[in-house]
């Protein structure tokens, strides 16, 4: 069922002061596909707290175990990262691994092997530790070390920056990475957070929204809308993004809430009406 977008990005009367911010991890996992790159969407449960019933890519939230410098690491150092994101190392490494760790958490794909130049083909092994880091009863840094596997920071890319707005009473600063789905591993839909799953071009994925079949928030239609410009997943992991944080703001000069971000006209202007902002006009 597709809830209003309303309900997620535009509550003008909902806080009175800025609602504190935690950092988020999201991949935007990606495969070859016979009409173009493919990415994996998922649409969140209706009693979700934040963003029910949105159609996103996988991720969450970072956890404090996150932040552990006890694991095998291949690929850039937290350095690196930190460099892209102008942030300190300590708070990349972090959001590295909870992206990795949500990943696998929310759709068993797992960006680890044995070595540092190998992946896990089949990950259904790891249910039981699956069920365990979502439940939070395992950090990401136990579990690799107990299986004896490597972070393969080197199969993410960094891809965005997107902070919510300060009008919303749960807020995240979410680091948006990219990565190719490994050979023999299978995304699927086993996660308490999502009601349906699917692969689909990112043109495809907009012509949903179009359709009012999926709800896309600023986002996600952002990021699908750059991936559509890519002919092969090789070309989005050779692309160099120039990543600046971006955060919507309202503008009520035109007469009622206007949500601006880097391209909000064309956003609006495609809107399907069932998802259209209470209150909300489309920049002139």
């Amino acid at each position: 069922m597709v809830r209003n977008v309303s309900e997620a990005i535009a509550r003008p009367d909902s806080q009175s002061a800025a609602a504190p911010v935690k950092d988020a991890s999201t991949v935007m996992l990606v495969r070859d596909g016979a009409r173009g790159p493919e990415v994996f969407l998922q649409r969140r449960v209706g009693g979700m707290a934040f963003a029910a019933g949105m159609t996103v890519f996988p991720g969450g939230g970072v956890d404090p175990s996150d932040a552990s410098i006890a694991l095998d690491w291949a690929g850039p150092e937290p350095a690196w990262w930190a460099e892209r994101f102008g942030i300190d190392a300590g708070r990349a490494q972090a959001l590295v691994c909870a992206a990795v760790r949500e990943t696998f958490e929310e759709c068993g794909v797992l960006l680890a092997g044995p070595t540092v130049d190998s992946v896990v083909t089949e990950t259904s092994v790891y249910a039981e530790a699956r069920g365990q880091l979502e439940r939070r009863e395992l950090s990401f840094a136990e579990f690799l070390t107990r299986e004896n596997l490597v972070l393969r920071a080197d199969l993410l890319r960094p891809w965005d920056n997107w902070i919510t707005p300060v009008i919303e009473p749960r807020r995240y600063d979410t680091r948006f990475f990219v990565a190719v789905l490994p050979e023999g591993q299978l995304a699927d839909g086993a996660t308490s957070e999502a009601e349906v799953v699917a692969w689909c071009t990112p043109t495809e994925a907009i012509d949903r929204w179009h359709q009012g079949v999926d709800v896309l928030l600023p986002p996600t239609w952002t990021q699908l809308a750059a991936l559509s410009e890519f002919a092969s997943t090789a070309e989005i992991l050779a692309a160099d993004r120039a990543i600046t944080p971006i955060m919507p703001v309202y503008d009520p000069s035109g007469g009622g809430p206007a949500l601006a971000f880097p391209h909000a006209d064309r956003y609006f202007a495609e809107m399907p009406d069932n998802a259209r902002i209470r209150g909300s006009r489309r920049p002139e």
